[in-house]
């Protein structure tokens, strides 16, 4: 039998969501192969839960490291195996063998992170841009969340797009109960989005569009949801700095309450700069929140019909986007609607049923 290792050391995170789902719904397809799990220790028992057929290995090697070039290396060359699944770009450089590997977007190649030393920084970029063209040449077959991040690997790697396959990924609904968020009432008017407050994802700029419309609304609230790092807080600082009122900073929040703010938003605004597959608005849509997005990169690849888009470099677009969900009923029902028929397009089961295929064609299968 055949043996197939899958790298989740990234479960556990918000980009690990996708190795998870893919490891959970693989096991109940009940694959004719052997599965091993390679995965940091504090997840060894959740991957032992959702698929408890496949062997689940600790692998104490911390991704971009010196170790994992060295140590990774060898613990992958003891197993002997037929493949590895790299979740995201993180593996040995000098891997030998057949492997397949996830590339979820190109973000960190075209953005840099304040938060970071410059320098360091830089160097880091630079190394990680020439990472991914050797792991896109190297890679038996490479899978993308969208076709835009297809395209768009293809090109920054020079990489033929014939090895590249695209299985869009999905959004669940919410089982805890919903929970109420603190400064917050049903009855309050208010935008949303949850996240990372990365300089990608436009913040500042959706807090310039909140600015317009608060101008004419003077009950309206803004909830930005996340865990509170340097980002967010530099970010809670110029909101303080310019005494922007009724910006609620919630940090890191339960699902329970991630329900509670979905299905009692007025819109679910999303003003990215660029995404691999826009995950969050889909989540937003599942729960019923009408969502207005950014028109970059993937969003109308996966939102389709079912978002009001802007321009995220325009403010006063943003502004007025969001202000017609708020202002027009039918309308915000329809987006409603649209996005749940938009969000049940898309399938964790049919994601891994087509990773499972590229496994078979890599393996010869």
């Amino acid at each position: 039998m055949k043996t197939i290792a899958i790298d989740a050391r990234e479960s556990g995170t918000t980009t690990g969501r996708y190795v998870d789902k893919l490891i959970e719904y693989l096991h109940q397809l009940n694959p004719s192969y052997k599965f091993i799990i390679l995965t940091k220790k504090k997840r060894l028992e959740f991957m032992q839960q959702i698929a408890p057929k496949f062997e689940v290995v600790e692998c104490p090697y911390k991704e971009f490291t010196f170790a994992e070039q060295i140590g990774f290396l060898k613990q992958i060359k003891r197993l002997n195996l037929s493949l590895i699944h790299f979740g995201m770009v993180q593996q040995p450089i000098f891997l030998r063998g057949k492997n397949v590997t996830t590339m979820h977007d190109l973000t960190t190649v075209r953005f840099r992170n304040p938060d970071k030393n410059w320098l360091i920084f830089t160097i880091k970029q630079q190394v990680y841009k020439w990472v991914n063209r050797i792991v896109a040449h190297t890679s038996e077959a490479i899978i993308t969340p969208t076709e835009y991040v297809k395209d768009d690997v293809a090109k920054f790697t020079h990489t033929n797009s014939r090895k590249i396959t695209v299985t869009y990924e999905a959004a669940d609904k919410i089982t805890d109960a919903p929970e109420p968020v603190e400064g917050l009432s049903e009855n309050d008017q208010f935008i949303m989005y949850v996240g990372r407050p990365t300089p990608h994802k436009n913040l500042e700029r959706l807090i310039e569009a909140y600015v317009v419309l608060k101008k004419d609304n003077r009950g309206l609230k803004l909830v930005l949801a996340g865990k509170k790092d340097s980002n967010y807080k530099a970010i809670e600082r110029k909101v303080k700095d310019q005494m922007i009122s009724d910006v609620i900073f919630t940090g890191f929040i339960g699902e329970g309450q991630l329900r509670w703010l979905y299905e009692h938003t007025a819109v679910y605004a999303f003003p990215s700069l660029s995404e691999g597959f826009g995950l969050p608005g889909l989540e937003a849509m599942v729960h019923g929140a009408p969502v207005a997005s950014s028109n970059a990169t993937c969003l109308p690849e996966v939102y389709g019909d079912a978002a009001e888009y802007f321009d995220p470099l325009d403010v006063e677009a943003m502004a007025a986007s969001l202000k017609k969900v708020m202002t027009n009923k039918a309308h915000a029902d329809k987006l409603r609607d649209l996005g749940r028929r938009q969000a049940a397009k898309y399938s964790w089961r049919r994601m891994a049923e087509q990773t499972l295929a590229v496994y078979k064609d890599v393996l010869g299968d």
